[in-house]
């Protein structure tokens, strides 16, 4: 009775993180349970604190207002944490996702892994204070690493060329011991998609692609709300989709690597080896909007070289929406006019019929709010659990 009760409770919990706000009767049809069932385990939310209640905002209807359920945002809170390149953002969010503290600071992730997992601890206690949330209340940590990750060890595939001084390590055990919480790692462009697929550009779409572009290039894939990580976690190295086979020579071995004509790094190269300037990627963006023709010819070539590449992904995942984020991303209509125009002259037209091609909602948030999206979805255990004990005691 106790083992089915808690797995009663674990359903209500993942219908109403997923859904944000309900009602009783929609918990009934969502998990099948009747309304006696629902009410009861509700009953028992309340009393413990996990979930609110308040009479929905009439709208001109006859009747009294339903009452809605969510989550106490402040019963529990998650920690975010994402490993750039070049820098570490953390941020702590409340049930509700909100986010009410985060920092950052600069570091060297690819070659000081460990120094990196430490100013993140750092940051985190920094976060923890000024959010004034109990530290012992984390529902865990989730984490971005800019690389493929093995989603049974949350350890960085070491065949993959990137993230040298994290060959060999366990982040997932050690973040934890330091955290002293659970900790969920994944590759930087899937949280990505998972932030634009929850609150950003990607809502509603059955088959979502997240194509990240910034120092390196990523995607990540959700279909029907599930990631797609292939197999050992493989799944999404967009920017080693070949583009030019005596091209440059990429950091994965290969030469002509889409990441090597469109990345960050190679945009700016190619500005400074042509006109002499310095610039990073956002530089680059700016300049563009402002009408400098250099900057705009270097985006719209490189959507051209995205959309080359993003027709073949069209044509085998066959998305409904694909959201284009990251550093590159901001440029907007610049680089998706481009783009779009370039997958559908390649593509198969049943593809692209319906096929959304969107700038990232998010911008540079995209990531961190995945990592901490991540942590909310995998919480309905704990938070079930800490009622199943609230109501043994």
């Amino acid at each position: 009775m106790q083992l089915l009760r808690a797995s009663n409770h674990l359903q209500v919990v993942h219908v109403m993180t997923a859904l944000g706000q309900t009602t009783r009767a929609e918990l009934s049809r969502r998990t099948g349970l009747s309304r006696t069932t629902i009410s009861a385990i509700v009953g028992d939310m309340l009393e413990v604190g996990v979930v609110v209640e308040q009479e929905a905002a009439a709208a001109g209807q006859i009747g009294r207002p339903p009452i809605m359920l969510t989550l106490q945002p402040g019963a529990a809170h998650a920690i975010g944490i994402d490993f750039d390149h070049d820098k570490v953002h953390v941020a702590i969010s409340d049930l509700a996702g909100a986010v009410i503290a985060e920092g950052h600071a600069s570091w060297d992730v690819d070659g000081d892994a460990r120094g990196a997992m430490n100013c993140a601890g750092s940051l985190i206690e920094q976060a923890v204070a000024t959010a004034g949330v109990d530290p012992t209340r984390a529902l865990g940590a989730g984490v971005a690493l800019a690389g493929p990750i093995d989603p049974a060890t949350g350890a960085v595939h070491p065949a993959s060329g990137v993230l040298p001084s994290w060959l060999g390590l366990d982040p997932r055990a050690e973040l934890e011991q330091a955290l002293g919480t659970k900790v969920y790692i994944d590759n930087d462009a899937n949280l990505g998609a998972l932030a634009e697929f929850t609150t950003g550009a990607g809502r509603g779409a059955t088959a979502l692609a997240y194509i990240a572009i910034s120092a390196g290039v990523g995607a990540g894939f959700l279909i029907d709300g599930q990631p797609f990580r292939g197999h050992r976690g493989l799944a999404g190295e967009f920017g080693h989709i070949l583009i030019d086979a005596s091209g440059t020579l990429c950091r994965c071995g290969n030469r002509g690597c889409l990441e090597t004509v469109v990345s960050g790094p190679a945009l700016t190269a190619l500005l400074h080896a042509g006109q002499g300037i310095s610039l990073t990627t956002a530089e680059l963006v700016t300049r563009a909007r402002e009408g400098d023709r250099g900057s705009r010819r270097l985006i719209a070539d490189a959507g051209q070289a995205i959309g080359t590449a993003l027709a073949s992904l069209v044509a085998v995942y066959g998305p409904d929406v694909v959201v284009i984020g990251g550093d590159l991303g901001e440029a907007g209509d610049l680089l998706l006019d481009p783009v779009r125009e370039t997958v559908r002259r390649f593509a198969p037209p049943a593809t692209t019929e319906g096929l959304q091609i969107a700038q990232g909602a998010l911008g540079d948030r995209a990531i961190l709010l995945g990592a901490l999206a991540l942590v909310v979805r995998q919480s309905g255990e704990i938070v079930a659990g800490r009622v199943a004990e609230a109501m043994a005691s």
